[in-house]
């Protein structure tokens, strides 16, 4: 047991009408990066919740440089010197930066017999474990100014400032541009320097491959194994993640785009900064993707076609007809669906059931007299999706908290196909979801683009733009710098040309 810095044997925990971990086991050596890694739903974010003192285990021991250790809070966890990076944020965005540092653990002097919080400190040591970090934000300002990326990095500091021996880290590069994940790579070499042993839950090959040194495979909330990352290719992670040979990463499609179902001209948002004078067409049973970089304002735009944003100037039009467009039931109305990039935070309905999260979009279709709810027929519906889209879960009734991610994200196409729509926009529809799950989305939009769908696709993943894609535009700055429609201009570096064409 000398070798390990941790060990964590025999865990289980289960949830109600759920096995979440089965005997589980993994053992961490100093001064390396662990990869955790297995389908959404495998265990892996609760085996680290269950470590941390979130969950409480139901069974299995926890053993730190030898010494088996209880763990009932994450106080607990802190004090044994074990820190994480959360996949969902958890950030007070009305507060300081430094203070979301030091929260719960502020430093404190004494003034007379009152303890107060020294400021004076706190400011002067974030300062310090953001220098450590190489982020350079102030440490007065309010953590809701900084982007997603940069409160992630602020959580990393936080980790740092603990003098973790153990840090996890969950997803950490989901809201990451490439030059933030440089800076997290960085970090993590500069940790593994100093003897601290990590977990690294993710689903990125190429950064497995880049930064781990053991890998741990679970499925289903069991131990498949543990091996040396050199050792492990892709394609045997991946098999060895959901139990068979994935040959086709983009399963085949049967699609056969049609007539025009929607034209935009010449939009422009009320933003100068954001997009401007955007023209495209979409056809019926087309798969169209939108590539670009970071900060290439595709996002923006589909907002803006949807109502969520504010629009200046431009034409939209629906099956040859204009539609006005200036609130999302308008773009309902127009047979438009849209399932946004950060499912967490504007997707799912966290407290409610996966019946509320799916039904809310056909309430208004399913009322008796015209104001008590049909749920016989809400209940088909939601059943069917469930049916249909394989979501795997014990009842309708369930949370929809309780999920994983790629069953999350199927609730949420379910919820749009309910609504009927023509033309359906996904923004990251495969952001933070494993291979198997993918490949279940990409099935889903196959299949939905054979029936005549018409469906936007935004990815950063360029794979995934070139693989699912009939045709891709592509964005720069908030202007339209290409269309690649041609199967030998579909290339990496053909996007890539467009997307730097400032």
């Amino acid at each position: 047991m000398g070798d390990y810095k941790l060990e964590l044997k025999n865990i289980s925990k289960s949830f109600p009408g759920v096995k979440a971990l089965d005997h589980v086991q993994l053992s961490l050596r100093p001064g390396t990066v662990h990869a955790l890694m297995g389908e959404n739903g495998a265990g892996k974010s609760t085996l680290m919740k269950c470590l941390f003192g979130i969950y409480k285990m139901d069974e299995g021991e926890v053993y730190l440089d030898g010494q088996k250790i209880e763990i009932n809070n994450p106080d607990e966890a802190m004090a044994h010197g074990i820190a994480m990076v959360h996949q969902e944020l958890q950030p007070v965005p009305a507060r300081s930066v430094a203070e979301n540092l030091y929260l719960g653990r502020f430093p404190t002097r004494n003034f007379g017999p009152l303890k107060m919080i020294d400021h004076k400190k706190m400011y002067a040591e974030t300062e310090r474990w953001l220098k450590e970090v190489k982020m350079d934000f102030d440490p007065k300002a309010q953590l809701g100014s900084l982007s997603i990326g940069q409160m992630q990095s602020v959580e990393i500091a936080k980790a740092v400032s603990q003098q973790a021996k153990v840090v996890i880290f969950d997803e950490p590069t989901s809201s990451l541009s490439d030059n933030e994940v440089e800076a997290l790579f960085r970090i993590m070499n500069d940790l593994r320097d100093k003897g601290v042993a990590m977990v690294y839950i993710s689903h990125k090959m190429d950064e497995i491959k880049r930064i781990a040194d053991d890998i741990t495979i679970m499925r289903d909330g069991t131990y498949v194994g543990t091996w040396s990352a050199a050792e492990m290719s892709t394609d045997q992670i991946i098999a060895k993640m959901v139990g068979r040979e994935l040959t086709n990463v983009y399963p085949p499609r049967g699609n056969e785009p049609g007539e025009v179902v929607m034209e935009v001209k010449d939009l422009c948002s009320i933003h100068e900064k954001s997009f401007q004078h955007v023209s495209f067409t979409l056809r019926k049973g087309e798969i169209l993707g939108f590539g670009g970089l970071v900060g290439a304002q595709r996002t923006e735009l589909m907002e803006g076609l949807f109502g969520i944003r504010g629009v200046a100037s431009g034409e939209v039009y629906v099956r040859g007809q204009k539609v006005k467009i200036k609130h999302p039931i308008d773009a309902m109305n127009a047979g438009i669906g849209l399932i946004t990039e950060d499912r967490r935070g504007n997707g799912i309905f966290g407290c409610l059931s996966i019946k509320d999260n799916v039904g809310v979009s056909v309430y208004n279709k399913y009322l008796q007299g015209g104001f008590i709810l049909d749920h016989k027929k809400i209940n088909q519906v939601v059943d069917e999706s469930i049916q249909k889209l394989r979501i795997k879960t014990p009842s309708m009734k369930e949370h929809i908290s309780n999920l994983s991610g790629g069953n999350q994200q199927k609730v949420i196409v379910s919820r749009w196909l309910a609504n009927d729509p023509d033309v359906l926009i996904m923004d990251e529809p495969t952001r933070g979801i494993d291979v198997g799950a993918k490949h279940e989305i990409y099935e889903i939009m196959n299949e939905l683009a054979r029936q005549g769908k018409a469906i936007i696709m935004i990815s950063s993943e360029m794979s995934e733009l070139l693989g699912m894609s009939d045709r891709v535009y592509v964005m720069c700055n908030g202007k339209m710098t290409g269309e690649i429609k041609e199967a030998e201009e579909m290339t990496q570096a053909g996007v890539m040309a467009y997307a730097t064409q400032f």
